[in-house]
């Protein structure tokens, strides 16, 4: 077997705990050092792990000191250019939390850098590795065209997760830090260009700087004639009901993700976000008399993986994209693309005026 990747984590909060912890158990990896700059958060980390790495403060003093083969970023979103960047210069391959970067020139930058030094990059889109999340792309695509595609996730945060979203948006909304997963996601269902975007929002709290606003909802147009919208807003005053909301209508019926029911999950539960209980798959056709000729499907999703097991299996991705050199162009691309759109709905808000693509 060959000698395991020597990683060094960056950013110990909630995501990067969680992919510390596949590293940790990987014999494929080697954690080096971790990097935070407060001392609690690492602190807290290595105690997740139940072991002691080296700790460093300064990201740059990290990489001189650990020279490691790959970084795993997995700090606040302005930055990642900067780290990937740092980290490509001194010959490592990155594994990268979404968003890819706070501007589509820079999430440019980023890729063009990962193939001029031919290193991997792996950006963080956990629903690609999803089971249940796998299924119900797969299952939309059987819907037929055009597609109407729902998609929401509301945060009723408060406490340590209002202030984590607090600092997320000193450099963006819920819409772009949090769409790209969805929007991503929409065009794999469809498989169609995207062609504009909308959006509306709303500013909640004078708790954010200024410009920034804690509520979104973005609309697209793909050439296919498909539409989707995706909704999230973050803070102490949004509601819990209808929080989850994943749902995709087609020509031939619908499917939908019966997620975490309300009431047994906060909708500020990081690990309840990407549970599903179930899909549901209802069929349009029609007998003579007017009824449907098929019931309603349920596809039991109860052993689909906790989030520490998604992160891991985003790892065995990375693990595998190095080992065995491959192509990731498309991945990267994928993330330039959904981030492009985010981004044109954040523009579509603040002007008040469709965005074409």
């Amino acid at each position: 077997m060959p000698r395991p990747i020597r990683i060094l984590v960056v950013g110990c909060g909630h995501m990067g705990t969680s992919h510390a912890k596949a590293y940790h158990a990987m014999e494929g990896f080697e954690i080096v050092g971790v990097v935070s700059r407060g001392e609690a958060s690492r602190q807290s980390l290595l105690a997740a792990l139940g072991t002691d790495y080296p700790q460093f403060s300064s990201y740059e003093e990290a990489l001189a000191a650990t020279q490691p083969d790959a970084v795993s970023i997995n700090t606040y979103p302005d930055t990642h250019a900067d780290y990937a960047r740092k980290a490509f210069a001194a010959g490592c391959h990155v594994f990268l939390e979404k968003p890819l970067a706070n501007t589509v020139a820079e999430a440019r930058e980023v890729v063009d850098l990962a193939r001029k030094t031919g290193k991997k990059l792996v950006i963080g889109y956990v629903l690609r590795v999803h089971p249940t999340w796998t299924k119900f792309i797969e299952t939309a695509k059987t819907l037929g065209k055009p597609l109407v595609m729902r998609m929401n996730l509301n945060q009723q945060s408060s406490a340590d997760q209002w202030k984590t979203h607090k600092q997320l948006m000193n450099s963006m909304s819920p819409i772009v830090d949090c769409g790209v997963h969805y929007v991503d996601v929409m065009c794999l269902m469809t498989g169609s260009k995207p062609v504009r975007v909308s959006a509306i929002g709303a500013r909640l709290t004078d708790e954010l700087v200024p410009g920034m606003y804690n509520y979104g909802q973005l609309q697209v147009t793909f050439a296919d004639g498909s539409v989707g919208w995706y909704e999230a807003g973050w803070g102490p005053m949004m509601s819990e009901v209808a929080y989850f909301v994943k749902d995709v209508v087609g020509p031939k019926g619908c499917v939908s993700i019966v997620g975490t029911k309300e009431g047994d999950a906060a909708s500020d539960d990081v690990n309840a976000h990407s549970k599903a209980a179930l899909l549901k798959l209802h069929h349009a056709e029609t007998k003579a008399d007017g009824t449907f000729a098929r019931r309603d499907e349920l596809i039991d999703c109860h052993d689909e993986p906790d989030h520490d097991g998604l992160c891991r299996r985003e790892q065995e991705v990375f693990l595998d994209a190095i080992l065995h050199d491959r192509d990731l162009s498309a991945h990267m691309e994928d993330a330039v693309s959904s981030l492009r759109i985010v981004l044109a709905a954040d523009e579509a808000f603040k002007t008040g005026r469709t965005v074409d693509l």
